[in-house]
């Protein structure tokens, strides 16, 4: 088999035992981003040269016999909204292009004491902002499972690049299901771990209090490897959490005996799609056969969490996106005066969909309006808060579909923003409540993935981390590789 389709933690073994080495490993995983970019568009940026020199240093330390981590030399893959000092950062929007930090993430700087090799910089919706990663101010990414339809978003090129093989692992960012929902589509794990659990340090901001990073795998046991790394408190993050973080790989134990489900009736509403539904029930019933409990419950401010979202998210992003006015950042166009060069600069470079959730937030915001829907949104994202508190007083883990359909095709909802909005109405809560929730293969439609939603209380990653080892060791859904032809 070609390197590029083993797990990290597989690639890791034959490293270690030099079996392969780092360089040729980078150089497998180089060569089929030049066999198939052409068609999938993972990346916007790609840095060979730092890789390839990267993976040289891993593989001069094995030879000294030092000791590696479970990531370093293993090529990886980062939203292109994650700062990196001296390589370009844009969030795929044309008014950053070319854009360079001074400075790396903290993410980056943990991957970098780490010692792993980074192929480049994943495209996404433009600021994180949609559901396709059509809303690129490049170009659309392609799922690697059919180059027709999307890979979801916004972390779709991140998503992309592990399911085509050019990447073995990568970071997203998920503000409503920007992680989750593109792992479901492209048929891996991906997890948004507590709010404060990964340092935002460095993550240019779409909204501050419900984005946070996240890993995007190809099964639950390389999740766990890449949450040992990113998570931890940070000093240069105010709203990074102070608490210790356990040994995520402790948890990969195939054990689920006494664990309560819960299954909220308000997320098997009308609307999904019945192979779906199907396999998310199928998926219910094995993990009882293997000894969970489950129990239906009750989550009855759900269907006010998608309209609260839309008023918190573009409220927050008017104001983090208030900096890209042609002054400090990116490009400019010129005008007549300080005012003209603002309409026409951010006229010129920020895309529909941007535009449009900036005019919304600032709407909400408006002096005669904060009360009427930024403050009452709010409120409702309280209740939906307490409906997961009161939900996890009686069960372990909630379990829903990570997206109400599999992959559409590309341009399918382009034209109609809320069909494009509806596909986050089962991870919208998460993030609303600030709760850990992963996504893992759990079947196909149409020969599409299927993806399910395992929900828990904050700070309980090691219970959803059993939980999907759990079903991903019972079935094989992990293991199917996206049938992409090399052209």
């Amino acid at each position: 088999m070609e390197l590029f389709k083993y797990t990290a933690h597989q690639l890791h073994e034959k490293l270690v035992s030099k079996e392969i080495s780092a360089v040729e490993l980078t150089q497998s995983v180089l060569d089929r981003v030049d066999a198939v970019e052409k068609d999938v568009h993972a990346y916007i940026t790609q840095t060979r040269e730092g890789a390839l020199a990267q993976a040289q240093i891993v593989d001069d330390k094995i030879s000294q016999g030092q000791a590696i981590s479970t990531l370093a030399g293993i090529p990886g893959a980062l939203k292109d909204n994650m700062c990196t000092n001296g390589v370009t950062t844009t969030c795929a929007s044309q008014i950053l292009k070319g854009f360079v930090p001074p400075y790396n993430a903290t993410v980056v700087e943990k991957l970098i004491e780490n010692d792993t090799v980074v192929i480049g910089k994943a495209n996404m919706d433009e600021f994180a902002m949609g559901g396709s990663t059509e809303n690129s101010g490049f170009f659309p990414t392609s799922n690697p499972w059919d180059l027709e339809k999307v890979p979801g978003g916004s972390s779709g090129g991140s998503a992309a690049a592990v399911a085509a093989g050019e990447a073995i692992w990568s970071l997203g960012s998920d503000t409503g299901g920007s992680i989750r929902q593109p792992a479901a589509y492209c048929g891996l794990v991906g997890m948004k771990p507590t709010y404060g659990r990964v340092s935002r340090y460095g993550l240019v901001a779409y909204a501050s209090s419900l984005d946070q990073i996240g890993p995007i795998t190809r099964d639950v046991t390389d999740c766990a490897h890449v949450l040992n790394i990113i998570c931890g408190h940070d000093a240069k993050d105010s709203t990074s959490i102070n608490a210790g973080v356990p040994d995520y790989t402790k948890s990969l134990v195939n054990n689920v005996k006494g664990l309560k489900i819960g299954l909220p009736r308000e997320y098997f509403a009308s609307g999904m799609d019945p192979e779906v539904e199907r396999a998310i029930n199928k998926a219910i019933e094995q993990l009882v056969s293997l000894g969970a409990e489950y129990k239906e419950i009750s989550m009855p401010h759900t269907e006010y969490a998608l309209s609260a979202y839309y008023m918190i998210a573009p409220a927050e992003a008017s104001s983090n996106l208030a900096r890209y006015d042609g002054v400090s950042f990116g490009q400019r166009v010129e005008g007549t005066d300080i005012v003209d060069m603002y309409k026409k600069t951010r006229s010129a470079f920020l895309g529909a969909e941007v535009k449009r959730r900036i005019m919304l937030g600032t709407y909400a915001l408006s002096a005669g309006y904060h009360d009427a829907y930024y403050l009452k949104a709010l409120k409702v994202r309280t209740l939906v808060k307490q409906d997961f508190d009161k939900a996890f007083d009686n069960v372990d883990v909630i379990i829903t579909p990570t997206a109400p359909t599999t992959a559409f095709k590309i341009g399918e909802k382009s034209n109609n923003p809320l069909a494009m909005y509806l596909q986050d109405v089962c991870t919208i809560p998460v993030n609303l409540a600030g709760v850990p929730a992963v996504s893992i293969p759990c079947g196909f439609a149409g020969g599409m993935p299927i993806g399910l939603q395992i929900i828990a209380k904050p700070l309980a990653e090691e219970t959803l981390i059993r939980t999907a080892y759990t079903f991903e060791q019972n079935n094989n859904y992990h293991k199917g590789f996206a049938p992409l032809e090399v052209k």
